[in-house]
């Protein structure tokens, strides 16, 4: 069994595409692995999980780091490749 912490991260994003239109998300949580994640991080992150193209800028807020276990974010610490 593993005993080792697992960390999730909730927070808001903005999302713009370079052709036009975006997203925003408010409350998303990802898996991560250990207790920090930059913003920087957090939007590439996001990308790749919602497998987005043609992304302009993200921007992060209201990034709280909670300690659960982890539930499957695509391409994260608990995906099995």
């Amino acid at each position: 069994m593993d005993t080792e912490q697992q960390w999730r991260v909730q927070f808001d994003a903005e999302i713009t595409f370079s052709n036009g239109g975006g997203l925003q998300t408010q409350g998303f949580r990802l898996d991560i692995e250990g207790t920090e994640i930059t913003d920087d991080a957090l939007a590439e992150y996001l990308v790749r999980h919602l497998g987005l193209l043609m992304v302009d800028q993200v921007r992060i807020s209201n990034k709280v780091l909670l300690p659960e276990a982890h539930k499957g974010s695509r391409g994260g610490p608990s995906q099995v490749d």
